[in-house]
């Protein structure tokens, strides 16, 4: 089995750092999109603390209006959401000129928080690993795009979060959860892949 970085399968890494130029991210984009996924565009500029960030994922994301603006709440929307109201709730998020986000000192809680919110979504297991219907699980990956920093410098940032690992998928910069609190997380459940459009 494929173990490297993707974003239409219901497997870890859930998060990637990845260079704008990387032909992975325009094969892996077009292939979600092709299964009928969706991609979202957030400019990591308006990204640069915490209420922007809030804010920005709230209207890219549709979120309701409910959405509490804390890191507890971005968990709990991004796994559970059905915003875009398409066909599908599989989605891959893209962080664009997200180089500026090195330098931010809540990076490792947002990569932390974006890895338990795909866990959620992609394996849709409770907190004893058990899996369960409600809602139903869907793809969720979110990438970091690099105009012109290494993904490689993100590595120390990013393993500061909370119960994240970081590894390396060629040139990319991958995270996702590790510990007994996280069960499943790599591995991959074959039901309910997005599907293509008949």
């Amino acid at each position: 089995m494929d173990t490297g970085a993707t974003l239409t399968r219901r497997r870890s890494p859930w998060v990637v750092f990845a260079r704008h130029d990387d032909p992975w991210l325009s094969t892996e984009t077009a292939e979600l999109q092709k299964l009928g996924g969706r991609v979202i565009h957030l400019d990591g500029r308006k990204l640069s603390n915490p209420p922007t960030l809030f804010a920005t994922f709230a209207q890219e994301l549709s979120f309701p209006a409910y959405f509490g603006r804390n890191w507890d709440a971005l968990v709990d929307c991004l796994h559970d959401w059905h915003g875009h109201g398409g066909e599908t709730k599989d989605v891959a998020v893209l962080i664009d000129h997200a180089d500026a986000l090195l330098q931010a000192d809540f990076l490792g809680l947002f990569v932390s928080v974006l890895c338990q919110a795909a866990w959620q979504a992609n394996l849709q297991l409770d907190a004893d690993g058990t899996p369960h219907d409600a809602p139903p699980p869907h793809t969720l990956h979110v990438v970091f795009v690099l105009d012109t920093t290494p993904p490689t410098a993100f590595a120390e940032p990013a393993a500061n979060g909370m119960d994240v690992a970081v590894g390396r998928d060629a040139e990319r910069l991958t995270a996702t959860l590790t510990g007994e609190d996280w069960p499943e997380a790599d591995k991959e459940l074959p039901s309910q892949e997005p599907r293509s459009r008949s």
